[in-house]
């Protein structure tokens, strides 16, 4: 493990992998079944396109292996065209057109009578031509700072906002498409260059300016803080002392906890390999303690305490020490890690990842799962950064909250009696870290789409290629696949039954209005899906579904085909739950999306603050621009820049 050249430095990530590693091991992929109904992605992005030659290329494109497959990521669409190219090129050197044919009899005469005719070949030449041209034009929009996931991602952006532009018909309409573009899309802050001259500038409150006012702390009646710097970098905030709650144990707890339901959490815990295990049980069972109690039974399930050396009784001081840790706020509390690290020990089980993974790297999968929201306040990101925070400020406003949780744990792991890795190898150490650091900033929302982009090039291109199978021989794709899994397990609420997916999305929408109550008092601008006034579930979760969770899961579904078809059908079940729950609005017999998911674009009249004067009242405007090749494609509105993370 090559610290200063990435893992596995120049030998391609190959010292990630230990001696216990199994050879050979890859993901085979797998074409989809074509009846299955499939995402916005695959979905025509003709009238975005820079060049009309581009048209032709949502269309269906693959390797003899795969040669059902539609191809949609830009890069895997020019390996594509390149290997059309060829085959061509083959074929057009192999046949001679009849006026090129020498006589009989001649020297180097080629008996074999040509298979093309002269108007076959010359269309053949010609559409090779233009084959070739369009790929040297899309090759030529790279540059090298890029990586080619970032033309997936763009493209990917370009769709996603046309698909929301369904949504601002209504007011309900336009705050859906907001919370999704602010929460999902890693959009960059518009600055205005008016501010950035010098004689026209004005201080800002909290900018450090000489004279400027600090801002009131939300909640604070009115008081304005004084930031004492030293005082935030000298420690990490929320950390409380160890309580050592192993010392006074004799025997350990077959479950980790102590709970006079022990029974009736050892039936409980029959669902951990399984799909849709309810979390809500086991932590009504196991004395609030649901996190604890799922990480320490699959740690000694899949014998890694034997494995690396880590005491039993140290490890459960750890997890009760890190489930303290987590606040008791609606959703993203110990109830939601354990829900998601049980999410990722299920997905780890898929028959296709078998022996893919090292040992150390499921731990850190599951070690990541276990800390990635600790100590989270119940606000996004977006908010601490509005109210300038002091985590915004330490983590200069980048993955906020992602970087305190990963502080945290961390921190956690010094103490003596919390250090679950102290005999791990300083080489394991290393690795185990730079992994979990990798995994859980993952879950930063706003990589969703880089995300997703990254994913699915890579799935693609392996199909194109002909081989159809993901060796995962170097640490950037094995960690791409790991990041993909844990934000699939954080986003898996959808997937699971309707009763715990239903349970979830009050708790959610719980905590979103919650900070939206905080918001209305300081007199800031309420935060999409916050305002408890105005928002709407049903369609909400349609929104959520049809363009978040169903494009990442269909991809998650093509790479480990068909491990998780049923998880995959589950997510349009629920959907179509959903769907029928939406309220009719009072000037329309039909929900404002349609059924299909291709955006129904209805408003919801008066109910939603529409004058019915069809002049869209306070609808947001999306802009669609075709960015310069070094810029993401954003959400540009006429509002204020608010996100919700979820």
């Amino acid at each position: 493990f090559d610290l200063e050249d990435g893992p596995g430095g120049a030998g391609g990530g190959r010292a990630l992998l230990e001696a216990s590693s199994p050879s050979g091991a890859g993901l085979v992929l797998s074409n989809f079944p074509p009846q299955r109904r499939e995402s916005f992605l695959y979905r025509s992005d003709s009238e975005f396109e820079m060049s009309p030659k581009s048209v032709s290329r949502h269309s269906s494109i693959g390797s003899e292996a795969h040669g059902e497959d539609q191809i949609v990521t830009p890069f895997a669409q020019i390996l594509a065209s390149l290997r059309s190219v060829l085959n061509n090129i083959k074929h057009l050197t192999k046949d001679v057109p009849p006026t090129m044919k020498v006589p009989s009899g001649s020297p180097g005469t080629n008996t074999s009578c040509s298979s093309l005719t002269e108007e076959e070949y010359s269309q053949m030449a010609s559409n090779t031509v233009k084959e070739l041209e369009w790929c040297l034009e899309q090759l030529e929009t790279i540059q090298s700072h890029r990586s080619v996931g970032d033309m997936a991602s763009s493209k990917f952006k370009r769709m996603l906002n046309k698909e929301l532009s369904h949504f601002s018909e209504s007011k309900s309409g336009s705050q859906i498409s907001e919370y999704i573009c602010n929460t999902f899309l890693d959009k960059v802050q518009d600055l205005d260059l008016q501010v950035l001259r010098p004689e026209e500038c004005v201080a800002v409150p909290g900018s450090g300016v000489p004279g400027v006012p600090v801002p009131a702390v939300p909640g604070s009646g009115g008081k304005t803080r004084q930031h004492r710097p030293s005082d935030a970098m000298s420690q990490i905030s929320g950390i409380r002392r160890s309580l050592h709650h192993t010392n006074s144990l004799t025997t350990l707890p077959k479950y980790g906890v102590e709970t006079p339901r022990e029974q009736e959490l050892g039936l409980a815990l029959q669902d951990l390999d399984r799909w849709g295990c309810n979390i809500f049980k086991v932590a009504e069972y196991a004395a609030g303690k649901p996190l604890t109690t799922i990480t320490y039974t699959i740690f000694k399930d899949r014998d890694l305490l034997k494995t690396f050396d880590i005491s039993s009784k140290k490890f459960l001081t750890f997890l009760m020490t890190l489930e303290d840790h987590y606040l008791k706020v609606p959703y993203h509390n110990s109830s939601h890690a354990a829900d998601v690290t049980q999410s990722i020990h299920v997905l780890l089980l898929s028959p296709a990842l078998d022996t893919v993974f090292t040992d150390l790297e499921i731990m850190a999968a599951l070690f990541a799962g276990a800390i990635h929201d600790v100590d989270h306040p119940g606000v996004t990101n977006q908010y601490l950064i509005n109210t300038s925070s002091e985590l915004a400020i330490m983590y200069n406003d980048e993955s906020v909250l992602e970087n305190h949780s990963l502080a945290v744990a961390f921190k956690l792991l010094q103490d003596e009696t919390c250090n679950i890795f102290e005999n791990l190898t300083k080489k394991q150490r290393l690795t185990m870290r730079k992994m979990v650091i990798d995994m859980v900033l993952a879950t930063d929302m706003s990589k969703h789409m880089s995300l997703l982009a990254d994913l699915k090039t890579m799935v693609e291109t392996k199909k194109v290629a002909g081989s159809g199978v993901l060796l995962l021989d170097n640490y950037t794709e094995r960690i791409q696949v790991l990041q993909n899994m844990i934000h699939c397990a954080d986003l898996s609420n959808p997937t699971k039954p309707l009763e715990l997916y239903r349970t979830w999305v009050d708790l959610v929408m719980s905590e979103f209005f919650m900070q939206g109550d905080k918001e209305r008092a300081e007199n800031l601008d309420i935060s999409p899906m916050c305002d408890r006034h105005t928002a709407t579930i049903e369609k909400t979760q349609v929104g959520f579904i049809d363009y978040i969770a169903h494009p990442l899961w269909e991809t998650w579904a093509d790479l480990v085909h068909p491990d998780a078809q049923e998880i995959l059908d589950r997510l349009e079940e629920n959907r179509d739950w959903y769907q029928n729950m939406i309220p009719i609005s009072p000037t329309s017999s039909v929900p404002d999306i349609a059924p299909d998911g291709n955006g129904g674009g209805g408003g919801d009249g008066e109910e939603d603050g529409d004058d019915g004067s069809g002049k869209g009242g306070d609808k947001i405007k999306f802009q669609i621009t075709i960015e310069e090749p070094e810029d993401d494609d954003n959400c540009i509105r006429e509002e204020s820049p608010t996100s919700s993370d979820g």
